[in-house]
């Protein structure tokens, strides 16, 4: 197959520096760069690139006007330049097998990617893994500077080395939801969190709700209700999400207290505002570590009226507090 890397951008992009796909023999393809303006013309210089079998860079500049006559037409005003690298069994370095054990054991990563490069000992599409241990066929066969840094977004580092160019690739965790109460409408909730690649964690105190064949996006769906959950939240591996929707005002309460004494940055809690005062009047001075970490009502306001679209509301409003986006809003405004 073909692994092709977006290197750079500049101008809006359906993607951004990192964002990767596989292109098999027969053209087919894993993934998406630019919501399929690009893949099939990708494609085509895959191809190209598994018969010479080096690595090569592929263009697009779609700011010009000439782009509508003479490029692909797409009208996006973005540029991006894509780095296409053959995986085959002869180059004996195949990057995707760590990344994705990385993501499966929820551990960040660091790769640096030869972009361009005037050593040849240290040709395009060739890499290394920070820490990975010596050298191997068609990999650098010295180390890479101990100054070029791994921490910070995914990046092309100009320079890195002389003559070389690099891109930092960092791929981070999946984020870890932690679902306290498994009836019906958490159902979805766990369902659109698991396409977006989420590790989810059910827990519920009910026996007949906390069934894994309920969850098939789940990680794990636990028994035990408010008793389970202090052993997740001293875990090393920190959830970046809770939502508490047992419909149980006790347990609901129960939930709350462990969460407050959490590190977790985000905590939602299902129900009507009435409902919200009175869990806090009820946790009392308890309640103080959630100020600025508690969303109750959880989600975006978005006219919810069904457990689809209430747990849409749900997914949304975390997946922008994740993005920095506190405050979500709409993209745009009604063309006047």
């Amino acid at each position: 197959m073909v692994w092709a890397v977006v290197v750079n951008t500049a101008g809006p992009t359906y993607s951004k520096a990192g964002a990767h796909m596989l292109i098999a023999p027969d053209g087919q393809y894993a993934g998406l760069l630019s919501g399929g303006c690009l893949e099939g013309d990708l494609a085509e210089h895959a191809q190209r690139a598994m018969a010479r079998d080096e690595a090569m860079r592929v263009s697009y500049d779609m700011r010009t006007p000439d782009d509508r006559l003479f490029g692909l037409g797409s009208g996006c005003e973005g540029a991006m330049e894509i780095l296409l690298v053959p995986l085959s069994a002869q180059r004996d370095w195949e990057p995707l097998s760590r990344l994705a054990s990385s993501w499966r054991a929820e551990r960040r990563e660091a790769l640096w990617l030869v972009v361009n490069s005037t050593d040849p000992q240290l040709p395009p599409g060739t890499g290394h893994f920070p820490g990975e241990a010596g050298p191997r066929p068609r990999l650098p066969s010295r180390e890479f500077a101990p100054s070029t840094p791994t921490d910070g977004p995914t990046r092309l580092l100009t320079s890195a080395l002389p003559g070389v160019d690099l891109l930092l690739l960092r791929q981070d965790p999946p984020p870890r939801l932690l679902v306290l109460g498994a009836g019906p409408d958490a159902q979805p909730v766990v369902a659109m969190a698991a396409q977006l690649g989420w590790s989810i964690t059910v827990v519920d105190h009910r026996r007949h709700y906390a069934q894994a064949g309920l969850f098939p996006g789940a990680s794990a769906v636990l028994e035990g209700g408010p008793a389970a959950v202090p052993s997740l939240l001293d875990a090393p591996i920190r959830y970046a999400a809770a939502v508490v929707m047992s419909h149980h005002l006790d347990t609901d309460l129960a939930y709350l207290r462990a969460l407050a004494a959490s590190p977790v940055p985000y905590v939602g809690l299902l129900g009507p505002a009435p409902r919200r005062e009175r869990l806090l009047a009820e946790l009392g001075p308890a309640r103080q570590p959630l100020v600025g970490r508690l969303r109750a009502p959880v989600g975006l306001d978005i006219g919810a009226d069904s457990p689809e679209s209430i747990a849409l509301a749900i997914i949304a409003e975390i997946h922008s507090v994740l993005a920095g986006r506190d405050v979500a809003g709409p993209m745009s405004r009604p063309l006047t």
